[in-house]
């Protein structure tokens, strides 16, 4: 019960977010919203208000935002022409179609200021759990329960920090202090290329000096400044990964077998819950990138599809013509349909084969 309302509150979430921002700036350039939907398929409850119909959906597969005028040919009545999607500016829809993929990266930002601002930032410490027989750690001296206090002339407060500047020094000798028994020594460690293989499975040459951390973690307090700024950089590294992994997906790099649906997203949704609230909140800002990045892929039934054509239309001073529309709208959802069925069918084999996400 709990991995399915668990799936229920983050997808409803991450969809309202989607479509409110497509409703807001549509009501703000002028244009008539009839419908706002989460869901597809039959009307299930929902309220109507000021034109337009806000309801829930029988198929909980998405949302969707329906505005006057705003499919490729649609008749509009002449009073209705003001309103009409189709009728404004290019710049205006342009806005409009992006509104959806900006809120979801909006509200990423936004959950991961939260989490550090409420949950601070959980870190491992410097303290050497083990030391690699043979590597430079151990031939410099360096013991186990030892702690990191700087590398090359900067402080370390975390093993984020350390890692950082070794990978940094590329090899180079680095100076170390340490503290062991409440006194300070220095040693000169240099850092050993590594080849392994990067979460695509791709080689990759990582510097290592020999020793593991012991596991021992804090949290540390983070101001809003701070806060903010590391929320932009997971935002973008969260978006980062996203797109690299749609990349190596096309260069046939990552297997599409990696693609899961709402099945999985339900699994891990539930077990973020049973760890707590930051975790799936955690959960709920990278699915919201990653539901933003995907929407601005070029599929003309997808938010990148519409935003195709009207910067065509912005660049030319000329609208695609609407054959080339309909016709690139019915290849989109042919391609998305196939595309789910290929997500579906993942999800159901890894629960048939017991392969863990």
């Amino acid at each position: 019960m709990l991995t399915i309302l668990s799936a229920i509150v983050v997808l409803g979430l991450l969809i309202f977010v989607h479509e409110l921002g497509h409703f807001l700036v549509a009501k703000r350039a002028g244009v008539a919203v009839t419908t706002f939907s989460l869901g597809f398929g039959p009307r299930v409850v929902g309220i109507k208000r000021g034109g337009t119909d806000y309801r829930l959906s029988a198929i909980p597969l998405g949302g969707f935002v329906r505005m006057v005028g705003e499919h490729p040919g649609e008749e509009v009545a002449p009073e209705d022409i003001p309103r009409s999607f189709s009728h404004k500016p290019v710049g205006w829809r342009l806005a409009i179609v992006a509104a959806g993929p900006l809120s979801n990266v909006l509200f990423a930002l936004a959950a991961y200021f939260l989490l550090l601002l409420v949950w601070g930032l959980p870190s491992l410490t410097t303290e050497v759990g083990d030391v690699v027989a043979g590597q430079p750690a151990a031939l410099a001296g360096v013991a186990k329960g030892d702690r990191v206090l700087a590398i090359a002339g900067q402080p370390v407060e975390h093993w984020g920090d350390m890692v950082g500047l070794i990978q940094a020094a590329q090899g180079q000798p680095v100076k170390v202090v340490l503290e062991r028994d409440r006194r300070q020594l220095t040693v000169t460690l240099t850092p050993q290329p590594v080849e392994v293989k990067n979460i695509f499975g791709e080689p990759t040459t990582v510097y290592r000096v020999g020793i593991v951390s012991s596991g021992q973690s804090v949290v540390l307090e983070v101001g809003p400044a701070q806060a903010a700024s590391l929320a932009l950089a997971r935002t973008y590294a969260a978006g980062e990964l996203i797109v690299l992994s749609v990349v190596k997906m096309f260069e046939r790099k990552v297997s599409v077998d990696s693609l899961g649906g709402p099945i999985m997203i339900a699994q891990v949704a539930g077990e973020a819950a049973r760890q707590g609230l930051a975790p799936l909140l955690d959960l709920a800002a990278m699915l919201s990138v990653n539901l933003a990045i995907l929407n601005l892929l070029p599929i003309p039934a997808l938010d990148g599809g519409h935003l195709f054509f009207f910067t065509w239309e912005a660049l030319t001073r000329r609208p695609v013509r609407l054959a080339v529309r309909e016709k690139a709208q019915q290849v989109g959802m042919a391609l998305l349909l196939l595309l789910m069925v290929l997500i579906f069918y993942n999800d159901i084999a890894r629960i048939v084969t017991g392969t863990p996400q």
